[in-house]
């Protein structure tokens, strides 16, 4: 594991707990917290024990409150399109990570951290959980990926609205417009966090990544193009050693033994 000042990577079995722990600054998103975090994800890659990454924050006030704007406030022009091409990168490396992710949200989530939370593949917030993307009040925009993962997650008018006012709104609203998949309380939430993400990660590993692979693709293609991608998926799915295990195991009427294979 690197040697990392902001991240923290622990293991619970088969799940990777990956934290973000910057609390005096409530998980603020610097130029460092963004590099140690991809660093963390590139570690988790490549450890094999690990099928699926909850992604968090310490302490009880949030998970990522927004990017440091102490940081921001000395952008110009180049510097500002480098903070968000450095940032990008690692939240799409995040949202292509071949095993699933879900973000634990508890407290607010506010610009690169919403941005941040949408670039999980699954999300589960606390009771106490704030969203926004209040990025316009500070006279700029998301420019981590917020302007358009969000839209293609509860559709394009509701996003500009939320975007255009930066309007903060509470987990249950998150949950009404399926940001979230659940909202439970501030003591449950890794409880759950790790029961929902348990539910993916005793699925067929090399399956559950070639569909994170196939809905992604569908998002940036035609859908030609997308059915293609998903039968040539499907078609090298049915020549792994998990599609026999599983299909066997079916008709054995027993649990799956999954390998990775």
């Amino acid at each position: 594991m690197p040697d990392l000042q902001f991240v923290r990577v622990e293991h619970d079995e088969e799940l990777a707990i990956v934290t973000i722990d910057r609390q005096e600054k409530m998980n603020a998103l610097n130029a460092e917290v963004v590099a140690e975090l991809g660093e963390a994800f590139d570690f988790v890659r490549g450890d094999d024990s690990v099928r699926g990454v909850i992604l968090t924050g310490a302490g009880e006030k949030a998970f990522v409150a927004g990017a440091d704007i102490g940081e921001l406030a000395t952008m110009n022009a180049m510097t500002g399109v480098e903070v968000s091409r450095a940032g990008q990168k690692v939240f799409l490396d995040i949202e292509r990570f071949p095993k699933p992710v879900l973000a634990a949200i508890g407290g607010y989530t506010l610009g690169g951290g919403f941005e941040l939370a949408l670039a999980c593949h699954l999300r589960i917030a606390s009771a106490n959980a704030r969203f926004g993307l209040p990025e316009v009040s500070l006279g700029i925009i998301p420019g981590y990926g917020g302007t358009i993962r969000l839209a293609r997650l509860i559709g394009l008018g509701r996003a500009i609205e939320l975007t255009l006012t930066g309007e903060m709104f509470k987990a249950d609203r998150a949950e009404t417009l399926g940001v979230v998949s659940s909202v439970v309380s501030r003591e449950e939430l890794m409880t759950e966090a790790k029961a929902l993400l348990r539910k993916v990660t005793k699925n067929g590993p090399v399956a559950v990544a070639k569909a994170i692979e196939s809905i992604y693709r569908a998002v940036d293609t035609s859908m030609l193009e997308a059915l293609d991608y998903e039968s040539s998926q499907f078609g090298l799915l049915a020549a792994t050693e998990d599609m026999r295990e599983g299909m066997t195991a079916f008709l054995e009427k027993r649990a799956a033994d999954f390998k990775g294979v």
